[in-house]
């Protein structure tokens, strides 16, 4: 629970103080074990220093861009920012924006998952990714899926992963074994990979101001290469893409657990997508190979959309191979829940080369990976399927597939105002804008 976005809200509603303080007594109960008197003078604290933290809106105009946010006046979950579709997407691209120009290899304007920048003779990667949000309660399996999630990143700019690192954020009520368990999973990662776990930070989320027992963490990855990035824009039409079997991570262990299939979880206990990519790295044909990719952000449909914007071409898939790529058991369970396997993470490992040299790539990865190849790369735009020789237009929706009951319950519908949503957002992002050039420039002055 926020205490202090509790009592904020309150206050800007107009809220009678002593109602505020009697309204977060009460909250409080439901997570500390304090007698009346200390939860009082605890409510009393967080509203003095609610109201004070407000008042740099009378201490002139720098202190009040500095301290102020520029609003959307959108809201996340409405927005579906963080479910992998349309909405997603869009504020990622915004947020390259607010980075602008930045001299890297493969940069945030690119879209793809990790970034590249030269180093002497050295191209470095850098990624990071959250764990899954639905996993707090299950930490180990957090942090072995988000180690993972993060060294595909690496892998598929084709470098090698050097280092991991973690950050960790626990909520004030969160048992301290919740750190262990997450670090368990990070550490295994890394000793099945060779890529050793290196530094971290452990911090509280909002300190004294969140109660409960959230866990909110994330895990960075370093790799280094001596070739360049095999980024998504290097695709080329005449390209063939082939798609390794993919056993999914998070999200399909999410959906395990959450729907009782408990067994599914194990399927997902694996570092397969990193032994292929150690294997096709170690290939003479290796060099050959134009982008890989690791289907993940809102599945195929997502990731397609990516590919096919970032690198200007139209892509084709063959819908009597393309469901292969699925690992026979998660897919079962997928069908079995309605829950569409194109619109969903399946952390599969796709590879974009020409032609002539897949063959070599399927031998290169025999008794390493189940491999298909699935599609095409041609002059054009879009994502298509093809069936019969017929093309089925591949569109990304709103949000990703709803794997759980409560996403299903959200939907993945548009919302109505999604235009005059998008409006606000190209606001804020020109008011950050703003403040950033305006803060700048009172630094470089001093």
């Amino acid at each position: 629970m926020d205490i202090e976005g509790f009592v904020k809200r309150r206050i800007e509603n107009g809220m009678e103080k002593e109602r505020i303080i009697q309204e977060l007594v009460e909250a409080i109960s439901e997570f500390k074990s304090w007698d009346y008197e200390k939860r009082k003078a605890f409510a009393g604290e967080v509203i003095a220093e609610a109201e004070i933290s407000e008042n740099y809106k009378y201490r002139g105009e720098l202190i009040e861009r500095i301290l102020s946010t520029p609003k959307a006046h959108v809201k996340m979950g409405e927005f579906g920012v963080g479910s992998r579709g349309e909405g997603d997407f869009f504020v990622h691209r915004k947020i390259a924006e607010i980075i602008e120009e930045t001299g890297a290899i493969v940069g945030p304007k690119e879209q793809d998952d990790a970034g590249v920048v030269r180093a002497g003779k050295s191209y470095i990667t850098v990624a990071v990714d959250g764990m899954h949000s639905r996993l707090s309660d299950f930490p180990f399996l957090a942090g072995f899926h988000a180690s993972r999630a993060t060294l595909r990143d690496i892998y598929v700019m084709g470098s090698r992963p050097v280092a991991l690192t973690s950050d960790l954020h626990l909520s004030d009520d969160g048992d301290i074994g919740k750190l262990f368990d997450f670090t368990a999973g990070v550490s295994l990662v890394g000793e099945l990979t060779s890529t050793p776990l290196v530094a971290g930070s452990t911090l509280r989320v909002g300190g004294d101001m969140v109660f409960g027992s959230r866990l909110v963490a994330g895990v960075g990855a370093v790799g280094v290469s001596e070739e360049m990035p095999k980024a998504r824009k290097n695709a080329e039409d005449g390209d063939i893409i082939l798609v390794a079997e993919g056993y999914g991570g998070g999200t399909i262990s999410t959906i395990a657990i959450y729907h009782g299939f408990y067994e599914v979880v194990r399927e997902t206990l694996n570092v397969d997508f990193m032994l292929a990519c150690n294997a096709l790295m170690e290939s003479r044909y290796f060099p050959e190979v134009h982008s890989l990719i690791d289907i993940t952000n809102g599945g195929l449909r997502g990731d397609a959309h990516e590919i096919s914007t970032t690198s200007n071409k139209k892509l084709v898939f063959y819908e009597s191979e393309i469901y292969k790529t699925v690992n026979p058991i998660v897919l079962k369970m997928l069908e079995e829940l309605e829950i569409d396997p194109l619109g969903i993470s399946t952390d599969a490992l796709m590879i974009i080369l020409p032609g002539d040299y897949s063959k070599d790539i399927i031998k290169t990865l025999e008794g390493v990976a189940k491999i298909y190849e699935v599609g095409r790369v041609e002059k054009g735009s879009g994502v298509y399927i093809e069936s019969e020789q017929k093309l089925k237009k591949l569109e990304p929706k709103f949000r990703e597939a709803s794997y759980t009951k409560v996403k299903k319950f959200i939907g993945e519908s548009y919302p109505e105002e999604f235009d005059n949503m998008k409006d606000r957002i190209e606001k804020s992002v020109e008011l950050t804008l703003q403040k950033k050039k305006m803060i700048k420039e009172f630094i470089t002055r001093r």
